[in-house]
């Protein structure tokens, strides 16, 4: 099979060249299940497990494969089986902060070019989620686009557009229901022949069902047995699937914990209006306090720019450094630990 379909280009092409020199093949990841893979790879679909040096020099999680990774491979003679040698370089990554108070990155998908935010319009709407969510996009380097669900049970899908529109700063927002065959076709600009999407948005929101009608079958679970077809989310796992189309789609479990990972230039792209606002701040370190000449503050004021926008950004922004400070310190080297080290060290080297 041709990985092209998969999503293989120039890119991944230049950093496994010193592998093909040695005989290697390469595959990509569809599903992780119990630290094993399922693979997409030339000679079809195949299951990998990481062995030796790969595994034990892996330093965190971030190490591994996830799915949509490209990873190479052996093949096992006269087996549907591959041995995982190597982690390619990701093009892109989409991460968060693990759920409670660990300080650890949480790889949720890797390779993404556009990732379909979606969001209920029945009474879980929440626009300072898609803002949250629009955070953690633009610092993936994947493309963002709003996908507006569930239109059939809205009463007031005027207003609700007019609230995603105003945090959506210029990304496309599309409004279906995922009941409708027809109303997927407005999906069809951005679902294009080797490019990768990822679904996100909380549980219930109707992702497996967007997914099941892409693929024109029943692949994931969906519960319809609720009041005002509300669909419960199932989905356990994520997993890559291949369209009929010619693009790729991942799936991912519902997300009731969303912390952000480190990254200014996410919230700075997701807020660009505040941004740019800040630009004409008098001062250049405004805090948009009481400084004179300061433009945020202006912008409130006269209704521009709204309080609940302006807060949800300050809580993202709090956030993000809390944790970009945690990680600071947590670097830091133990001066005792070090020279208990040292000294031990010193030790073994003046017996010999």
């Amino acid at each position: 099979m041709d990985l092209k379909i998969f999503g293989w280009d120039a890119f991944f092409e230049k950093h496994f060249e010193p592998y093909a020199a040695k005989g290697y093949s390469a595959g990509r990841v569809s599903l992780e299940h119990r630290k094993r893979y399922r693979l997409y790879t030339s000679e079809g679909e195949l299951w990998g497990d990481i062995r030796g040096k790969f595994f034990h020099t892996a330093e965190s999680r971030e190490d591994l494969p996830v799915v949509g990774d490209w990873v190479v491979i052996r093949m096992l003679p006269n087996e549907k089986k591959a041995v995982i040698h190597a982690l390619l370089p990701r093009k892109s990554k989409f991460s968060r902060k693990v759920k409670g108070d660990r300080l650890e990155e949480q790889l949720v998908a890797a390779n993404i070019d556009t990732v379909f935010l979606v969001s209920g319009l029945d009474n879980e709407f929440n626009p300072r989620r898609i803002e949250r969510y629009l955070t953690l996009t633009s610092e993936s380097g994947a493309r963002a686009v709003i996908v507006l669900n569930k239109a059939d049970l809205c009463p007031d899908i005027d207003e609700k557009i007019k609230q995603a529109d105003m945090v959506a700063q210029g990304n496309p927002v599309i409004v279906i229901s995922a009941l409708q065959k027809d109303d997927l076709k407005k999906l069809d600009p951005f679902i294009k022949k080797g490019e990768t999407i990822a679904l996100l948005g909380s549980s219930g929101v109707g992702k497996s069902t967007i997914i099941n009608q892409l693929l024109g079958e029943k692949v994931q679970k969906v519960h319809d047995d609720v009041p005002n077809f509300r669909g419960l989310h199932v989905t356990t796992h994520r997993q890559l699937f291949l369209l009929p189309s010619g693009g790729l789609i991942i799936d991912t479990p519902g997300m009731r914990e969303i912390q952000l990972w480190v990254g200014e230039a996410g919230l700075e792209e997701a807020f660009e209006d505040i941004t740019r606002l800040a630009e004409k701040c008098y001062f250049r370190d405004c805090q948009h306090q009481n400084e004179p000449g300061c433009a945020v503050r202006e912008a409130l004021e006269s209704g521009e720019l709204s309080y609940d926008r302006y807060q949800s950004y300050l809580k993202l922004k709090r956030e993000i450094e809390e944790t970009a400070w945690q990680l600071t310190v947590k670097k830091k080297p133990d001066k005792k630990k070090k020279k208990k080290s040292e000294q031990k060290e010193s030790k073994y080297k003046n017996r010999w």
